[in-house]
């Protein structure tokens, strides 16, 4: 396991903005935006400002601007470079290349773990769309406070769905066991990866919940859900933890990188791991993972004034 670093405060808030995927699905709406073939996170999809940009405002509601970083992958640095610069975000983790979502978040928390030992950490996706940051991120402060009082539970962020979405992950929640500002908190009693529609209209009949992949944890937790759950993974990447900060870290980190498979967090971490799981369904908030041109148009209906679904987070 990694060391610990010894001056930083134990209890920190501090927030991850995953800014390290490809945008394979949407590359034919980026081209139309910026000419080229970027990530969606990289473009003004909605509005003036990039998906980056957008998520890096909402995380500072909760979070302090130099307890955030972003993960990134280094062929995207002409694109993130700049708008990097810009926010003025202090702590980037560059991954040499893009291994999927599990190696994408388990490095930036190993780092974490030596900044801060004993924080927490909001983990936010940069691609998504959400209609209501200030609700969202009330939301995401009393996941923080869930977790204060139970640092051995991750609290997932759930949205309330309209739809039975095939390509989603979905939650399913137990009974409300506590709640933090009025917001209810559910253990998880299972998780779906992306079933097919049959099954995602039964699991929305049942109040199921879409999972945002918004995640709110103790560092140490995440980190021993992943060494449990993908120990190769964990392994590598902690065995270069001592390289970091130092003259040697981007080159130890490639090493590790080139022997590792691709990792689905969702897949192979959540639905293994969903005793320590908890869920918050988040009420009055739209959702998308704009990972379609159909859903980016959906959104881009609902920002400019054409209305939210009726319902939508009004049945949790």
């Amino acid at each position: 396991m990694v060391a610990r670093g010894k001056d930083a405060v134990a209890g920190q808030r501090w927030g991850l903005v995953l800014a390290g995927g490809d945008g394979v699905r949407l590359r034919s709406l980026t081209r139309q935006l910026t000419g080229d073939e970027r990530p969606k996170q990289f473009c003004p999809v909605l509005g003036d400002e990039t998906l980056l940009e957008q998520t890096w405002r909402r995380l500072l509601r909760v979070v302090a601007p130099e307890q955030g970083m972003v993960v990134v992958t280094r062929k995207n640095q002409p694109y993130y470079a700049p708008l990097l610069d810009r926010l003025g975000v202090s702590h980037v983790a560059a991954q040499p290349e893009n291994r999927g979502t599990a190696a994408g978040i388990l490095y930036p928390l190993l780092r974490l773990a030596v900044l801060a030992p004993g924080a927490s950490v909001a983990v936010l996706p940069s691609d998504h769309h959400f209609s209501d940051d200030a609700r969202l991120m009330d939301h995401v402060g009393a996941a923080f406070e869930a977790v204060a009082a139970r640092p051995d539970r991750l609290v997932l962020l759930g949205m309330i769905p309209d739809m039975p979405e095939s390509e989603y992950g979905w939650i399913e929640r137990g009974a409300a066991a506590t709640r933090v500002r009025g917001a209810a908190i559910h253990p998880v009693l299972g998780f779906w990866e992306k079933p097919d529609v049959t099954l995602a209209e039964r699991l929305r009949e049942r109040g199921c919940l879409w999972n945002s992949f918004v995640m709110v944890g103790a560092v140490d937790t995440f980190l021993a859900a992943i060494a449990c759950a993908l120990p190769a993974l964990f392994g590598a990447l902690d065995n270069v933890a001592p390289a970091f900060g130092g003259p040697v870290e981007a080159a130890a980190v490639a090493r590790a990188y080139a022997t590792l498979e691709p990792a689905d967090f969702s897949r192979e971490v959540l639905t293994t791991r969903s005793g320590l799981l908890s869920v918050m369904p988040v009420r009055g908030v739209s959702w998308s993972d704009l990972g379609s041109p159909e859903r980016v148009r959906r959104a881009r209906a609902r920002r400019e004034g054409a209305g939210e679904l009726v319902g939508v987070g009004e049945a949790a």
